[in-house]
């Protein structure tokens, strides 16, 4: 680095009563955590440990080095997803995908915010995006899951909590209609998941449903247990095929076997032709 010249003039060597004069020392370089859990800045220059000091009387020095061309620079946050979904199989292969930059060299994936991951070069034709495959569902690989990539300057940011379930754990539960699988348009019907296996928190989806299972929890959970959820007003929308799945609230990702379909019919809707519901139904227990 070349040090800045010094002109005669008394204005640049004095400024407000104060005599100035250039000192060559270690300055502080900009700080980025090399951890993905780290700041979101990085530096687009190389970091400089030696700089420019512009002393005076009051001033306690301004150090100029090369970092103050640079550019502070946001890496995106990746997004993160589960082929063919986030509801899987024992025993069926998943892949999740982390999408990132063009320009990142490493990705890497955390299960449960913890320091445990896995990590993958990306691949030269699709710098982009990265393939984590797990060639066997089970309940190791269940759980909540995370995704960053590495750039030549520092990591991203983790992305967003991608939840990853993994059913057929147990025996499945039943699922029946009251007072029945076919229903008037305006009314209200109630399914039934019945379990024989100890439980305590009951799933409820509905096939081709853009939106996601509801959630019921019982205090009481010694079998036989039953959670009812209640559709209320139904509409053509709500007309489908419906399965329920029984599990414990200590282990949130591993599922029962699905319940038998349950096909639900709403009186005066086109049936086959309706659009799945964009929002979970009320829901209730007794």
């Amino acid at each position: 680095m070349e040090r800045p010249q010094q002109k005669e003039s008394s204005a640049d060597r004095r400024l407000g009563g104060d005599t100035l004069s250039w000192e060559r020392r270690e300055c502080p370089r900009p700080g980025s955590d090399s951890s993905p859990q780290g700041a979101k800045q990085t530096w687009s220059v190389q970091d400089v440990w030696w700089g420019w000091a512009l002393t005076g009387n009051s001033l306690p020095g301004l150090c100029w080095g090369l970092w103050d061309q640079g550019q502070p620079e946001v890496l995106p946050k990746p997004s993160i997803r589960a082929d063919p979904g986030t509801m899987d199989a024992q025993g069926s292969p998943v892949t999740i995908w982390c999408q990132g930059s063009l320009l990142a060299d490493v990705y890497r994936l955390y299960k449960e915010r913890g320091s445990v991951y896995l990590e993958a070069k990306a691949p030269q034709g699709s710098r982009n995006k990265a393939r984590f495959h797990f060639a066997s569902s089970s309940s190791s690989e269940a759980g909540q899951y995370q995704c960053a990539y590495h750039t030549r300057h520092s990591w991203s940011e983790q992305s967003d909590p991608l939840p990853l379930v993994v059913t057929g754990m147990h025996r499945k539960p039943s699922l029946s209609a009251r007072p029945g699988a076919s229903v008037p348009r305006g009314e209200n019907v109630t399914l039934q998941c019945h379990s024989e296996v100890q439980s305590d928190t009951f799933h409820l989806s509905k096939q081709g449903s853009l939106a996601a299972p509801q959630h019921l929890r019982l205090q009481d959970t010694a079998p036989p247990v039953q959670a009812n959820f209640t559709l209320r007003a139904v509409t053509s929308a709500h007309s489908g095929t419906y399965r329920c799945y029984s599990s414990q609230s200590t282990a949130p990702h591993l599922l029962s076997l699905p319940s038998d379909p349950l096909e639900l019919h709403v009186s005066g809707s086109s049936w086959g032709l309706q659009t799945p519901p964009t929002s979970a139904s009320s829901t209730s227990a007794e």
